[in-house]
């Protein structure tokens, strides 16, 4: 992940609070002129974390490509987990995560199957 100094430099998000393992605040995903949505950082307890959220509607495909690029390395691999059904938690239906392990890369499958 991103320093928070490389993150709070971002002229797409505007920062509503810093603490030691994160932040939180409203990214324009779509333009100064678009609804900002919900965001939240964090890297703690060994995992590095990004989510982001609008009132009414799940972020798209693309806007999560632009959050990436925007919290992690370039060659930082992140995923989007679909939790077992007896361990899933729903706090926001409109919500998306980003998470990474620190320290740790993911296994891919090979670059000719994605």
């Amino acid at each position: 992940m991103k320093s928070h100094k490389e993150i709070i430099k971002n002229k797409r998000l505007k920062v509503a609070g810093i603490g030691i393992d994160g932040g939180s605040g409203y990214i324009y995903l779509n333009g100064v002129n678009a609804k900002p949505a919900a965001i939240i950082w964090s890297f703690g307890e060994g995992w590095e974390h990004v989510s982001v959220s609008y009132k009414n509607r799940c972020p798209t495909w693309e806007e999560m490509c632009r959050v990436k690029e925007m919290f992690f390395n370039p060659e930082e691999v992140v995923v989007q987990y679909h939790p077992r059904q007896s361990e899933y938690i729903n706090h926001h239906q409109y919500c998306l995560h980003l998470w990474r392990k620190c320290g740790e890369d993911f296994e891919t499958p090979p670059t000719m199957l994605v």
